[in-house]
């Protein structure tokens, strides 16, 4: 199961699996985008399009794979999003979106699954946090403290599940190649004034590879996670040598 599949590094996740020989059930807000992922797929696909956030929409999903299917076997957590503002200037609302999507629908997601995977004894949960998750930039306090939130779920979860067979990681990506990062692109050009080009240029400057990170780079590291039942635990950097740990 895969979260956030419709675009970015949850489509590439999720052909991935299915070239890897997984049946992949695809979840997003938007049909239109999940469909294009599903055509692109080797194998079976799942179409179920969701708002994670939304009240009971985590065991309904559940429900309806394990219904067609059985209880996953890999869970990537990847749906989330970005908000920049001052401190001052996060209002209540911004605060709550960041939380809800990034940190509260991961969590359920992982109580609705880690029972059935326990009782398989194998499993894998891979959440696409971010390198904010290890680190604080400014403008962007909800959004970081969200992710330093789900990499401490990450954590505290394969403490527990460390003899069950069942893995939890994370991939912390930098500034990757996706329509999120062109809508942060889009953001500096709005607050600041800059070009696309040299909004784009100080986002890949940030990092020591001085270019963004692709699709393809993220997808290797969920793949590894997914393959590599001695890795638990761990927030995996991708992000062109900027946090080196």
């Amino acid at each position: 199961m895969v979260t956030g599949a419709g675009r970015g590094i949850g489509a590439g996740v999720a052909e991935a699996l299915s070239r890897e020989g997984y049946a992949v059930a695809l979840t997003s807000r938007s049909r239109d985008q999940l469909e294009e992922t599903a055509a692109r797929c080797h194998g079976p696909t799942l179409v179920l399009p969701a708002d994670m956030t939304g009240p009971g929409a985590v065991d309904l999903l559940l429900e309806q794979v394990e219904r067609a299917w059985a209880a996953p076997e890999v869970v990537v957590a990847n749906a989330g999003a970005g908000v920049s503002a001052s401190v001052e200037r996060t209002t209540d609302e911004q605060w709550q979106q960041m939380l809800d999507l990034n940190l509260t629908a991961p969590f359920r997601l992982l109580r609705r699954t880690i029972p059935a995977m326990k009782r398989a004894g194998h499993g894998r949960i891979v959440v696409i946090a971010s390198v904010a998750a290890k680190l604080g930039e400014p403008y962007i306090s909800a959004y970081t403290a969200s992710k330093h939130g789900v990499l401490g779920l990450v954590r505290s979860a394969a403490a527990e599940l460390a003899r069950t067979g069942v893995t939890v990681n994370a991939v912390c990506p930098g500034y990757v190649d996706t329509p999120m990062t062109e809508a942060t692109v889009q953001g500096i050009v709005d607050k600041t004034g800059r070009t696309p080009q040299e909004a784009r240029a100080a986002l890949e400057a940030k990092q020591p590879i001085k270019r963004l990170i692709t699709v393809e780079e993220v997808v290797e590291a969920v793949l590894t996670c997914v393959r590599n039942g001695g890795m638990t635990g761990q927030g995996i950097n991708v992000d062109g040598g900027g946090l080196q740990s």
